[in-house]
């Protein structure tokens, strides 16, 4: 069986909520054997990277970047999964009030440097998440754990 990992920060309602459709998309009944298990980014540890097959990073853009939380987790995998984990699939989901760029381009360059294929689009959002916001963040996660199916 297959195993998706989500890292995520979930700091808010808003992250909470998308967070929430991510792994209900993830989830699906029609998506078989992928064991979709979910991390805090202050918890996820390098050997739960490395029993993954693919993964989805959520995040709040603060000041631009990425939260120091899931800076953290990618400082605490990056070295010990570098060449273990290349050519897995990954997604990403942000919310931000303003200014997302600085995160999505720091989260493309730590996955690109880890040898990761982006498996769909990024979805990213500023204030309150819509129905279609929402829905995106459940495609997402369908998108990527379909990609692990055997």
């Amino acid at each position: 069986m297959a195993r998706l990992l989500i890292i995520h920060h979930t700091p808010s309602p808003h992250c909470q909520a998308m967070f929430e459709a991510v792994v209900s998309g993830a989830s699906d009944p029609e998506i078989e054997d992928v064991e979709v298990v979910r991390r805090a980014a202050l918890a996820v540890t390098a050997t739960d990277v490395l029993a993954a097959d693919g993964y989805l990073l959520g995040s709040p853009a603060n000041l631009g970047y990425m939260s120091g939380a899931l800076k953290h987790a990618f400082d605490t995998f990056y070295y010990p999964c570098l060449d273990s984990t290349r050519g897995r699939p990954y997604g990403l989901y942000l919310h931000g009030n303003e200014g997302t760029e600085g995160a999505e381009k720091g989260v493309t360059s730590i996955t690109t440097g880890l040898g990761w294929v982006k498996a769909a689009e990024y979805v990213v959002v500023s204030g309150k998440p819509s129905k279609g916001d929402l829905e995106g963040c459940w495609e997402l996660g369908a998108t990527v754990a379909a990609q692990l199916m055997e």
